[in-house]
């Protein structure tokens, strides 16, 4: 059985420094440098950069070889959530227990931390000594489309429209695969093409990553109603009190649960048909479903 905590914390201590001193080396004012490692900095367990190690280290490549990469990913899901907390979205005051970035820097320096963030991100790719051109042009277009309207900013966008209302299965499906799903599914997609994934295994691999996206929310969904504030990182119960769909509210709380198993029961399925072993894949889908943050 693999030990996926063990190989988190082995590749955090390797990433980490190395994520951060790219941020301290760029040639821009301190105090938009001290803003963008504030939000880098506020913790999470990079669930998303470790799929696509993962994935990568599937196909035989070392997880080295995808830092530039996940990076990038990591830049721009941080963006996002600076973005999200600002008063003109979700007006949030804490961010995993710390004060969000506008709280601490003003609204002015969190907006341009966060568009330093999203942008710099495709130049971490472009400028990587890490990949080909060849690869470095795929990789931008696949994390473009993961981020953008046709992705995360399009499920964002989706998501506030649906507020206060009460959506089907289908929309709010919709909302998850393109806001958080996208992105889950560019860590794995991003590992498997680095790695030399072929053809067939790369679909094989799009399948799991839908799933786990969708399972990963139904999962933080749950934790809305079952967790405690200091696992999920913000007020229990704040969904309901936002009048926001859940998984839980279209399903009820047996339903969701049971939605819950399907995806990942999906997820292993995927991962069986690959032409290889994927252990450290099937100990993230299993990690998704025992997350509490």
């Amino acid at each position: 059985m693999t030990d996926i905590k063990s190989y988190m914390e082995e590749k955090l201590l390797q990433f980490e420094p190395y994520m951060l001193d790219r941020v301290q080396l760029l040639q821009a004012p301190d105090s938009l440098k001290e803003a963008m490692a504030y939000s880098l900095q506020a913790g999470g367990k990079r669930i998303r950069p470790m799929l696509l190690f993962a994935a990568l280290e599937t196909y035989g490549q070392d997880a080295e070889k995808g830092f530039d990469a996940a990076c990038a990913l990591e830049m721009i899901h941080t963006y996002s959530l600076i973005h999200d907390d600002l008063p003109a979205m979700d007006d949030d005051d804490l961010r995993r227990g710390k004060p969000t970035n506008h709280k601490v820097f003003g609204e002015a320096v969190a907006i341009l931390a966060g568009d330093a963030l999203l942008t710099y991100a495709f130049e971490m790719v472009a400028s990587s000594k890490l990949y080909s051109a060849e690869q470095a042009v795929k990789l931008i277009s696949m994390l473009a489309k993961a981020a953008g309207p046709s992705g995360m900013v399009g499920g964002q966008v989706a998501d506030m429209e649906g507020e206060q209302k009460a959506l089907s299965i289908e929309e709010l499906e919709y909302i998850h695969h393109h806001k958080t799903g996208r992105l889950l599914a560019f860590s794995v997609m991003a590992g498997a093409f680095i790695g030399g994934a072929d053809e067939q295994d790369t679909k094989r691999l799009e399948t799991y990553a839908r799933h786990i996206g969708l399972a990963f929310q139904i999962r933080d969904d749950i934790l809305d109603i079952e967790g405690t504030e200091a696992e999920i990182g913000k007020p229990v119960g704040s969904d309901e009190s936002n009048e926001k769909s859940t998984y839980p509210s279209l399903l009820t709380l047996e339903g969701a649960k049971l939605k819950l198993e399907q995806e990942l029961d999906s997820a292993h399925e995927a991962l069986a048909s690959l032409n290889r072993p994927a252990p450290l894949l099937k100990a993230f889908a299993d990690l998704i479903a025992k997350r509490n943050s």
